[in-house]
């Protein structure tokens, strides 16, 4: 007997062609058009015309069109890209957090590229998404795998944020209006102060910087560096707002934070400039051959981390979303069987799990087992 509540096949397509979208928009390449320049940004060298651009690279492979990338997410049937199992969750309290030493520096990972920071006692977030879908639509679009390891409104007093990009899996609108006036001050690459300020932020908070350029905050110093890939939230706002990765440097101890990325020359420049990280947090997930430049393979995340003379690959940008058409733990399957071939010490935490840069672990394969 046919269910009358049930769904058409009519309205079953059309959600799926909005979630198909949503996907699509929400990240990857080639989803917006150019029109207009109501803000320039003539001094960075990479802004060009009315648009941002990445450094030349000769070596790129080009994308696919969108209208294939599009369609690809709207006919083809993934295969595990979502878990059935539960992804494990360590519940962070703020007792976890006050009990941290306040001498050094601490990571925890919230989920997908959003972390916690505790550096010498005062914290900071990195691309934080706490809300249910990464998406343009609050109905519709990737929706996450498993709830943050704390409630938004448990987080302790924020000293700085960072973003990477204004894509809406490290810029999320729920998130940014919540914490709009209980962070102290937000760095961000250029562009993305408009984004803010129409969120709530008070403009004075906000640091805008070009590749290369530095600010300090509270003993804090950041240096938004190059990376290869794209912005835009709507049809007509490609490359509008820049995209960056980012040096952070806390007393003695330097961390790297590669944002979105492909790979290209300047994780070497990175790592030649800087002279190596303790800590690198290190793009691996939602790679396809259909967008080679924008975002990398987990081959490519180890030659990258390489290139910037690391000591500790922390993976990122997994476990929460489905964002692409590999498993859901095809990065860590990958990642962890290179990384341990090259000899190269690997962090893969699970959800809510401390890391004490420069301090000794046993990582854990959490992810081997579930389905």
């Amino acid at each position: 007997m046919t269910d009358p509540n049930a769904p058409s096949l009519s309205q079953r397509l059309r959600r799926r062609a909005t979630a198909a979208f949503a996907a699509a928009c929400a990240l990857l390449a080639g989803c917006s058009s150019n029109s207009g320049c109501e803000v320039r940004y003539d001094a960075s060298p990479q802004f060009k015309g009315c648009t941002f651009e990445n450094m030349d690279n000769p070596d790129v492979l080009p994308n696919q069109s969108t209208w294939k990338i599009w369609t690809r997410f709207f006919f083809e049937t993934k295969t595990d890209s979502v878990p059935t199992d539960a992804i494990p969750v360590k519940p962070l309290t703020p007792a976890v957090l006050a009990a941290l030493d306040a001498q050094a520096n601490h990571v925890v990972r919230l989920g997908h590229s959003s972390h916690l920071l505790k550096l010498r006692g005062k914290y900071w977030l990195i691309d934080p998404v706490f809300g249910e879908r990464v998406s343009p639509f609050s109905f519709a679009g990737p929706k996450r795998f498993h709830q943050p390891p704390i409630a938004l409104q448990d987080l302790p007093p924020i000293e700085g944020l960072i973003l990477s990009h204004d894509h809406y899996d490290h810029l999320d609108v729920y998130t940014i209006e919540y914490l709009a006036k209980r962070v102290q001050h937000y760095f961000v690459p250029l562009g993305v102060k408009a984004r803010l300020v129409a969120m709530g932020v008070p403009p004075e908070r906000i640091s805008e910087l070009d590749w290369w350029q530095g600010g300090e905050h509270d003993g804090v110093k950041l240096t938004a560096t190059p990376a290869q890939h794209f912005s835009g939230r709507s049809l007509t706002d490609r490359g509008r707002t820049l995209w960056a990765s980012w040096v952070v440097q806390s007393g003695e101890q330097r961390i790297f934070y590669s944002g979105d990325s492909g790979y290209f020359p300047g994780f070497k420049q990175i790592g030649e400039r800087f002279g190596g990280f303790d800590l690198a947090l290190m793009e691996n997930g939602a790679y396809d051959a259909y967008w080679p430049a924008v975002h990398m393979t987990p081959e490519q995340s180890v030659q990258a981390f390489e290139d910037l003379r690391g000591k500790v690959l922390y993976s990122v940008h997994n476990s929460t979303f489905d964002l692409a058409f590999h498993s859901w733990h095809d990065p860590l399957d990958r990642i962890a069987k290179l990384t341990q071939e090259r000899k190269i010490e690997l962090a893969t935490p699970v959800i809510g799990e401390v890391l004490t840069v420069g301090q000794a672990r046993t990582n854990v394969r959490w992810w081997e087992g579930l389905k």
